[in-house]
């Protein structure tokens, strides 16, 4: 278990063992190292973080990340996503007003991507949350309902996430919109920072009817009033989803 220390900002990692793609995707090993071990990693170079723990309700979890000397905390095993780990592991962390939602599969997160994202959470007193964007380029990427994407105002914060293309081109040539400087389209990169407050109180209210439809939680927020603030970043981060993906990632390990 993790020693209890002050912290204004907690950087959290839920970590479920029995993924549906990927079984014990956390668990495979690249370059001497596992998947988990690589994230926490690069969770801890970070700067604004004053924490990094693990959140798992599974032994093997919590022995692995005891091998390599990270901070855990053993959650209930009915929690129903990622988010209500991390607020049942927040619940034990009284002073982190802060909370960073980092998925365990995220192994290539650039440390400045998290750190820019609480920095724009704590420069915004008026949201309560905050995520990560970045441009669409790519047709094939824009029509693909996997990718989830997100349109927002000109003070950057979301006005709705969607398994479609949105906005939607009446007129003109997509491809040419495509390629429009600033972008036009945007992908949503999972990564969240979420005002104590806001991620204590998302994990009792019960999905809305948007969140229903499009299978999207962060929709809940919206739907709850709340404003989500999003930070461009230049490149989308390369997730381990897939047998594909881990492959690619431990040929570039190798490299």
């Amino acid at each position: 278990m993790f020693a209890m220390a002050d912290s204004n900002c907690a950087l959290v990692i839920p970590a479920r063992r029995r993924s549906t793609r990927l079984p014990d995707k956390l668990l495979l090993r690249a370059g001497g190292k596992t998947v988990l071990q690589h994230t926490f990693e690069a969770a801890c170079r970070t700067c604004r973080p004053d924490q990094v723990l693990i959140a798992t309700d599974d032994g093997e979890i919590a022995r692995e990340a005891s091998r390599f000397g990270a901070s855990f905390v053993l959650t209930s095993a009915d929690c129903a996503s990622g988010t209500d780990r991390v607020a049942e592991a927040v619940r034990q962390l009284p002073e982190a007003q802060i909370i960073v939602n980092l998925q365990g599969d995220e192994p290539e997160i650039d440390p400045g991507s998290i750190d820019r994202l609480v920095d724009r959470l704590q420069q915004d007193r008026s949201a309560s949350m905050a995520t990560l964007v970045t441009p669409i380029r790519d047709r094939a990427l824009l029509d693909d309902p996997a990718c989830v994407k997100v349109v927002f105002d000109a003070a950057g914060r979301a006005l709705y996430f969607s398994r479609s293309a949105i906005p939607m081109v009446r007129d003109g040539d997509l491809d040419v919109c495509l390629t429009a400087d600033p972008p036009l389209f945007h992908q949503h990169i999972g990564v969240y920072a979420y005002r104590r407050d806001l991620l204590l109180r998302l994990a009792s209210l019960p999905p809305g009817q948007l969140e229903e439809v499009e299978k999207l939680e962060q929709l809940r927020v919206l739907e709850q009033g709340e404003t989500i603030l999003v930070t461009l970043v230049d490149a989308p981060t390369r997730g381990i989803d897939t047998a594909e993906d881990f492959a690619a990632f431990a040929a570039r390990q190798a490299a």
